[in-house]
C-alpha cells in the first residue's frame, strides 16, 4: 500500500506503457489510412461513440468503487487484527499468574508459557498472512509483464519463504507438524491456543474469569480471520468484472474511427485561412486519441487489481507489514533483547507489501 505519495503520472504511465504504445500505434495506423490513402469510409458518427463511452465509464466507475470497498474492508479487518492482538499480549502477560493456584510454579515456567501464546499466536498471524497471498485462479495480477515486474521488485515474504520454514522460529516440532497436516492452519493454530488457556485454567494459572476474558479475544480472532477468508475466497463477480473489461476493448477499438474523421472536419473547417495548422491539426486526433485510450484503460486496471487486496499489487492491504509491526510489538513486550527480535519489512518506492 502506498505510504509517503501516492502514483505520479510517471509511475502509472511506466505501468501501463505497452498498453500505452498499442493505442498511440492503433490510432496512427487510423489517422494515416484515413488521411493519407483516404480511406474516408473509417468514419464513425461520434454520437455512438461517446454514447458507449459514457456507458463504459458508468460501468468502469462502479467498478472502481466496489474495488476500493474491498480494500477498505479488508484494511479495516486487518487494523482490528492489530487491535485484538496487542490486547491478547496484554492479557496473556497480566492473566497467566500463580495468584490463583494451589501449586504455584516458578517464575521461569510462567513466562515459558506465556511465551509460548504469544508465539503461537504470531504462527497464527504467518499462516494467516500465507493464506492470504496464496493465489486464486480469478486473481490476474502477476499474469500482466509489468505486474511481473513489480513484483519481482518488491519483498513479499510469503513468495519468498515457504509457511513451513516460517513456522520453525514459533511453534515446536510436535505442534509444527500437527498445524501442516490441516488445511486451514491458522484455524488449527486458534484451536491449540483454547487447548493450552483451558490447560492453564485447569492448573490454577488462568482464573476462570480471564479464561473466559481470553476466550473471547480468541472468538474476535477467528471473527477476524473468517471476514478476512471471505474477501479472499469470494471474488469480484466476474459478470461486472468480465462486462467492463470487454465494453472497454470495445470502446478503445471504436474511439479513433469516431475521433480522426471528426478532427479532419475540424480541420477542414480552417483550412482556407490556415492550411499549415490545417495539415498539422489532423495528427493532433492520435495523441488526443492516446490520452482518451489511456485514461479508459487505466481506470478498468486499476480497478481489476484492486479486486483483490491481498494479491501483492502495490495498492493492496500491507499484510505482511502489518504482521510484523504487531510480531515486533508482542516480542518486546514479552522484554526480548533487541537482536532477537526481527526489523521490520522493507519500504521500497514508498510502497508497504
Amino acid at each position: 500500500m502506498l505510504t509517503k505519495k501516492r502514483y505520479s503520472v510517471k509511475d502509472l504511465m511506466i505501468w501501463s506503457r505497452w498498453e500505452t504504445f498499442i493505442f498511440i500505434s492503433y490510432a496512427t495506423i487510423i489517422a494515416v489510412l484515413y488521411n493519407v490513402f483516404d480511406f474516408t469510409f473509417l468514419d464513425l458518427p461520434w454520437t455512438p461513440v461517446a454514447l458507449i463511452g459514457t456507458a463504459v465509464a458508468f460501468l468502469v466507475g462502479f467498478q472502481n468503487n466496489s474495488a476500493y470497498d474491498r480494500i477498505w474492508e479488508a484494511r479495516k479487518i486487518w487494523g482490528a487484527i492489530v487491535n485484538s492482538s496487542r490486547a491478547f499480549g496484554m492479557k496473556v502477560q497480566d492473566m497467566v499468574t500463580n495468584e490463583y493456584c494451589d501449586n504455584p510454579v516458578s517464575e521461569d515456567e510462567l513466562k515459558i508459557h506465556k511465551k509460548t501464546l504469544v508465539y503461537r499466536h504470531i504462527a497464527w498471524m504467518t499462516a494467516l498472512r500465507h493464506a492470504m497471498r496464496q493465489k486464486k485462479s480469478w486473481e490476474s495480477f502477476s499474469e500482466h509483464v509489468t505486474n511481473r515486474e513489480w513484483q519481482k521488485e518488491m519483498y513479499i515474504p510469503e513468495y519468498k519463504y515457504a509457511l513451513e520454514k516460517e513456522l520453525e522460529a514459533y511453534l515446536s516440532d510436535s505442534e509444527k507438524k500437527y498445524v501442516l497436516t490441516k488445511s486451514n492452519k491458522q484455524t488449527a493454530l486458534l484451536y491449540l491456543q483454547s487447548k493450552h488457556l483451558r490447560e492453564l485454567k485447569e492448573q490454577g494459572l488462568v482464573w476462570e474469569f480471564s479464561f473466559l476474558e481470553l476466550e473471547n479475544v480468541l472468538g474476535d480472532l477467528f471473527d477476524h480471520q473468517g471476514k478476512s477468508e471471505r474477501i479472499k475466497n469470494f471474488p469480484y463477480p466476474r459478470q461486472y468484472a468480465g462486462l467492463a473489461y470487454y465494453l472497454v476493448a470495445i470502446f478503445l477499438f471504436l474511439l479513433p474511427f469516431g475521433i480522426v474523421p471528426e478532427f479532419a472536419d475540424i480541420a477542414k473547417g480552417f483550412a482556407g485561412s490556415t492550411p499549415i495548422i490545417s495539415k498539422i491539426f489532423v495528427w493532433v486526433a492520435i495523441p488526443f486519441c492516446g490520452v482518451v485510450s489511456w485514461a479508459f484503460h487505466i481506470m478498468e486496471r486499476m480497478a481489476r487489481v484492486g479486486e483483490n487486496p491481498f494479491e501483492g499489487s502495490p495498492n493492496d492491504v500491507p499484510i505482511s507489514t502489518i504482521a510484523r509491526g504487531i510480531e515486533i510489538d508482542m516480542r518486546q513486550m514479552l522484554d526480548e533483547n533487541a537482536e532477537q527480535i526481527p526489523a521490520g519489512i522493507p519500504e521500497k518506492y514508498n510502497v508497504q507489501m
